[in-house]
């Protein structure tokens, strides 16, 4: 987990750049096929959607689900094992996304009803859960441990220069 604040921005970065990019061009594809358009349609609507994802991640999702986490769902058990309470927060975030970010689809598509957002949600629940799970989570937990340790490296050098020069 990000123990500070940039930390947090290079693992918001990574994970929602990858889970959107993937959502992106899955839902352009569920909405048109693989057409001659599709890599195109991908890039185009990319921007905006990780833009809207990185907002709703860091000031509206990303709090509620740590907040619901640690207040109803983990307990002392869990609070031993950083895996469970990992895995507990990234579908708690999964669901909250997906719920928010398949709503901003389909506004944006123009389709807007309860059956295309219902279709929408569980179309991209189905799609981002194991994605974020089995892909996504572990390359962006990985990066952010190598952040940590090479972090960890420097402020162990600087406190043996520090001792150093005394």
């Amino acid at each position: 987990m990000p123990r500070n604040f940039k930390e947090e921005i290079v693992f918001t970065a990574i994970m929602a750049g990858l889970m959107v990019l993937v959502m992106v061009g899955y839902n352009v594809v569920l909405a048109e096929g693989f057409t001659n358009d599709f890599l195109l349609h991908t890039i185009t609507e990319y921007p905006g959607g990780l833009l809207v994802a990185v907002i709703l991640d860091l000031l509206v999702v990303g709090k509620i689900a740590k907040f619901v986490a640690f207040k109803y769902i983990i307990n002392d058990y869990m609070k031993k094992n950083v895996l469970l309470i990992g895995l507990t927060i990234s579908v708690l975030m999964v669901l909250g996304m997906v719920t928010c970010m398949s709503l901003f689809g389909i506004i944006m598509a123009g389709n807007v009803g309860w059956g295309a957002y219902g279709h929408a949600w569980l179309f991209n629940v189905i799609m981002a859960l194991p994605l974020q799970l089995l892909i996504v989570g572990p390359i962006a937990r990985f990066a952010l441990g190598k952040m940590q340790t090479a972090a960890d490296k420097a402020t162990v050098l600087r406190e043996e220069v520090e001792e150093t020069e005394l």
